[in-house]
């Protein structure tokens, strides 16, 4: 032979006088059984069962013929039904979660919202300024210095006229100019007259800059003893 993967056919006559045999049988005569195996998962060899363990619930036959040859197809590959339900019992977790989480929030509640007293015409911030520019002598001092120190019990003299006196952080101030020009009006600002009105002026105004905005009312600094 030229190489191993050479070979060669040859034709054997068969002898006078010997009846010739088949030695393999018509294809169309083989019968190819493909059924699930017994409860037991063990296999049957009487009934030509081929799979030697139990199929899974889930298989699918199929019959298929190619020529003369019949033979069942049996899908195993899995369904899209069994994904399906973990998916909905995870989203209907998370909506409980989501609503747990929901009802566990702590209510904040909101600030109620101070009423402000309409401006006056003439007396809005804006003419608070024009007039802090202007005038001459807002703390009523008539020529006094603003640096002196002050007893509280002066100050609690000073509570009517153009003469409202209050205490404000350590300094005393005139807020009878200022009056009509209070956001909260007239009845609001009274209640600082005469006294500390430091904790009622935080309790509302604590952003505020009351150095810069009663400036020039400012008649002097509280005494301290």
């Amino acid at each position: 032979m030229a190489s191993d993967d050479d070979f060669t056919f040859c034709k054997v006559e068969i002898p006078d006088g010997i009846e010739p045999r088949s030695t393999v049988p018509d294809i169309s005569g083989v019968t190819i059984k493909d059924e699930c195996a017994s409860d037991d998962g063990d296999s049957n060899p009487s009934n030509g069962t081929l799979w030697k363990y139990k199929l899974p619930s889930n298989s699918i036959s199929k019959q298929a013929t190619v020529g003369s040859l019949s033979f069942n197809v049996i899908d195993t590959s899995p369904r899209k039904q069994l994904t399906e339900p973990p998916k909905q019992v995870a989203s209907e977790d998370t909506g409980k979660l989501a609503n747990s989480s929901q009802q566990q929030k702590p209510t904040v509640r909101k600030p109620v919202p101070r009423a402000k007293v309409p401006f006056e015409k003439g007396y809005s911030q804006m003419d608070w300024l024009k007039l802090c520019r202007t005038h001459p002598d807002l703390a009523g001092l008539n020529g006094q210095s603003n640096g002196r120190v002050i007893s509280l019990d002066e100050v609690k003299q000073h509570q009517t006229g153009g003469a409202m006196w209050t205490v404000l952080k350590g300094r005393v101030y005139n807020i009878a100019p200022y009056m009509k020009f209070h956001p909260g009006g007239v009845d609001m600002l009274m209640k600082a007259v005469g006294k500390d009105c430091t904790s009622l002026f935080n309790k509302y105004h604590a952003w505020v800059n009351a150095d810069a905005l009663l400036e020039k009312c400012l008649v002097g600094t509280l005494d301290k003893q």
